[in-house]
């Protein structure tokens, strides 16, 4: 088997790579080759098989073509730029986040053309495709109608999934992913950074800002739920699915509130001292159109799983990323 990852110099991507290494197989299927690609050169992982590292930008002409000339039999695609930077630059986000898949599509179909080619392709969507006003929890049937480019972007996507699933060009399944917490490494521009900044600084003794009130409640799950949401999706009988092939994964709804409890129960009082308030109109005006609360039942019925308390997450985090020690 040949897999794909594109975007896998990003978070999500990395430990995706890796533990598809460490595995060797999907679906009691050998991995035999696995290629990386994104933007910038990713880093290589230790893997048994043949593997191959690639840079390259989805919207550039041809780029798309050159890495299914391959016929990967499995294509994760992960790239995209975030929601913040999205919001800021109107060209670049629908350049990266629907050009690129769209003209992956079509990449896929026209190998496809040649001779038969059908990959599975697994795409990672996000919860931004809905917009307030939301009930209690969203449900599976509720309307996609996003308050952002991002989340409209992202909306597009699904749609051109289903579409190209349905008439047989590639075998789809798109993972509405939580926000994702806590990212490792540096803050980045997605709006929705200081969910995880309030965490991972306090953690190793820094100071982390707050820009939200504490009432504010959000959708969570950990990176290691993410890759495993990838992983389940990859080896999942997309035919349960019919042609509604996004899901909306499992997660935990938290207040910012809860957040700094978890922390407080975790690592003290010592931590907690360390987030510094400094509300943000322009932030909290963003979050405020978010979704708060998934009901996530297609996803669970089908053997989505995350984590049930935030104390999960962030000692998930303490063990994946700090040796099991708290830097304080």
């Amino acid at each position: 088997m040949h897999i794909l990852i594109i975007g896998a110099a990003g978070m999500v991507g990395r430990k995706l790579s890796a533990a598809l290494a460490a595995a060797g197989q999907v679906g009691g299927r050998q991995i035999t080759r696995l290629t990386l690609a994104d933007v910038v050169a990713p880093a290589p992982v230790e893997f048994a098989g043949g593997m191959e590292t690639a840079t390259a930008d989805l919207s550039a002409p041809g780029a798309a073509a050159s890495l299914v000339a391959a016929r990967p039999d499995l294509v994760f695609h992960l790239a995209a730029i975030v929601s913040g930077e999205a919001e800021a630059d109107f060209d670049k986000g629908y350049r990266v986040n629907l050009d690129g898949f769209r003209l992956l599509l079509e990449a896929i179909r026209h190998e496809g053309g040649k001779a038969p080619y059908v990959p599975r392709l697994v795409f990672t969507s996000s919860i931004a495709v809905f917009g307030a006003p939301f009930p209690e929890a969203i449900g599976d049937e509720f309307h996609s109608t996003p308050l952002t480019s991002y989340g409209t972007q992202k909306a597009i996507d699904e749609l051109l999934l289903n579409d190209y699933s349905r008439r047989g060009f590639v075998d789809g399944i798109g993972i509405r992913l939580p926000t994702i917490v806590i990212r490792p490494g540096k803050p980045n521009l997605a709006a929705s950074g200081f969910f995880s900044n309030i965490l991972r600084e306090p953690l190793v003794g820094q100071e982390a800002v707050l820009p939200v009130g504490r009432d504010v409640r959000h959708w969570f799950a950990s990176p290691r739920a993410a890759v495993g949401f990838l992983l389940h999706a990859a080896q999942l009988d997309t035919a349960r699915l019919g042609w509604r092939r996004s899901l909306s994964a499992p997660g935990l709804s938290a207040t910012v509130g809860e957040e700094i409890e978890a922390l407080r129960r975790v690592a003290g009082e010592r931590a907690v001292r360390l987030i510094r308030e400094v509300p943000d109109e322009k932030i909290a005006a963003m979050v405020a159109g978010w979704p708060r609360n998934f009901e996530a039942r297609r996803a669970r019925e089908l053997g989505f799983m995350a984590e049930a308390s935030m104390d999960e997450i962030i000692r998930a985090h303490i063990e994946d990323e700090l040796g099991g020690r708290i830097g304080l």
